[in-house]
């Protein structure tokens, strides 16, 4: 209830702050909106860049399976060898 009561009291105020100096608002008003602007408009840049980044790395070919699977193939072989060292070296 108390914050009820507190709300309308500062919605009040308010509304009779804004008829007193209505000129000085219109003034801060002025000021306020083109800086605004220039920060929103400059936030929209950094965002579009920041996508179209993104699409251009979506667009850029990957590696291709093929010397991917190769890898692979590379890395079982050297695995398969490495086992039978360890099998060598345990036997004797």
């Amino acid at each position: 209830m108390k914050t009820l009561i507190g709300g309308g009291i500062a919605a009040a105020l308010g509304l009779i702050g804004l008829g007193i100096w209505w000129a000085e608002f219109l003034m801060v008003l002025a000021g306020i909106v083109p800086v605004m602007l220039l920060l929103g408009g400059a936030l929209a840049i950094y965002l579009g860049f920041d996508e179209l980044k993104d699409s251009w790395k979506k667009d850029e070919p990957e590696e291709t399976v093929v010397e991917k699977e190769e890898e692979v193939e590379k890395y079982k072989q050297e695995i398969d060898d490495l086992k039978k060292e360890i099998k060598e070296l345990k036997s004797e």
